[in-house]
């Protein structure tokens, strides 16, 4: 797989396919450096950005001035030998460059070409450049999020993820059809679409009934008590979720809390979720007075659906992370050990793996060049001169 995408959004699919074993080349240069080396992900050197080093394990690292005719032709030729090829420039960059589905087509009648984009390669909103929040945004996915008194909630980081693992179903079912058919294909990927598809409720909503969906907070439809509940301690939370009359007893019993079970605004679900505001300051009144895990445990032993609320560093010391394997460390070369998440499958013919840390800036010229394409260390030292690999 040839990558040429940059941040987050871009490399999240080459790096779940690169766990599954495929082998991604990712094409930089050091005047086009991917973004995630560049502040705010790291500052004096580009080689010191764990972000970059999490998004780009396992893969193989080459540089290509694509500015250069011959750095274009070499693309051509990577792609005669790959699968597919994936990039997240603007709309009309490849083309330009020479590098679109129908002049990679040539080069290649099989490839399977991804492009992702914020609103996709055609209509009127197609040139917009695009990063996480925009496709929040445009997606409506912002305006469900948050509460009913706050403004539309800016979500960031998890939005590029989601549009990377769209785009690596995308490109499995393509290799799929490819194995099947044997003919290629390329796939326009717009984020704001597929961001759009997780509140297909909320679309569902309006289109059958002409209502318009809003924010709710932590609240959801059927659910009474449902919620985020301060507790004992600095910034410390549970959420508590109760589906039915028996979770609502247990919740009651084990909180020592039986006069909530006398009282006719919580008499069934109905009525619970008729008066959340009353029953979500009596339930805060008693988390108050115990920590997160305590409440957890407690809820959690009686049958009722409860968890912390987890930080960053909750979630590195977790034992149940720890001992499911959620974290690796791998050896940088510039970097040292870092912890990086592990891959999210177990598999138990074809597991999953990381096989490398990111590569460094053309760490990999030789490997592609002279060992994959045949090219002699005297021609790609001569292109480096020549600025062609730089």
């Amino acid at each position: 797989m040839l990558d040429f995408t940059s941040i987050l959004a871009g490399p999240f699919p080459t790096l779940l396919l690169g766990f599954l074993g495929a082998e991604v080349i990712k094409v930089e240069s050091r005047t086009q450096v991917d973004g995630a080396r560049r502040p705010p992900y790291a500052y004096d050197d580009p080689e010191g950005s764990p972000v970059f080093n999490t998004l780009n394990l396992n893969k193989l690292g080459i540089q290509l001035n694509l500015k250069q005719p011959r750095a274009i032709e070499l693309a051509l030729r990577l792609t005669s030998v790959s699968d597919a090829v994936v990039e997240n420039m603007r709309p009309g960059v490849m083309e330009r460059l020479g590098l679109g589905y129908q002049q990679l087509r040539e080069a290649n009648p099989g490839i399977i070409m991804v492009s992702i984009s914020a609103a996709g390669a055609a209509g009127p909103e197609s040139r917009y450049p695009g990063y996480a929040p925009v496709f929040n945004a445009l997606s409506g996915m912002g305006h469900l999020t948050g509460y009913p008194d706050a403004p539309p909630t800016e979500l960031r980081d998890s939005i590029d993820s989601r549009v990377g693992a769209t785009t690596a179903f995308a490109l499995l079912a393509a290799l799929f059809h490819r194995r099947r058919t044997g003919h290629g294909q390329f796939i326009d990927l717009s984020s704001r679409e597929a961001i759009t598809s997780f509140g297909a409720e909320a679309l569902m909503e309006y289109v059958m009934n002409g209502r318009v969906a809003h924010r709710r907070g932590n609240r959801e439809p059927g659910l009474a008590p449902h919620g985020c509940y301060r507790c004992q301690g600095e910034d410390s939370w549970v959420t508590i979720a109760v589906g039915d009359d028996n979770q609502w007893q247990a919740l009651c019993q084990a909180a020592g809390q039986l006069q909530w079970l006398d009282d006719p605004r919580f008499s069934d679900q109905y009525q619970r979720g008729r008066h959340q505001d009353d029953l979500d300051l009596l339930i805060e009144k008693w988390t108050r007075d115990y920590t997160a895990p305590e409440v957890a445990e407690l809820l959690q032993a009686a049958g009722v659906p409860a968890a912390p609320s987890a930080s960053s560093q909750d979630l590195s010391t977790d034992p149940h992370l720890e001992e499911s394997v959620a974290w690796l460390a791998v050896e940088h070369p510039a970097m040292g050990s870092q912890t990086v998440p592990a891959p999210p499958w177990r598999f138990s013919l074809t597991p999953a793996s990381i096989r490398s840390a990111a590569p460094l800036i053309g760490q990999h010229n030789q490997r592609v060049f002279v060992d994959l394409l045949g090219h002699s260390v005297a021609e790609v030292e001569e292109w480096a001169r020549m600025g062609i690999v730089e």
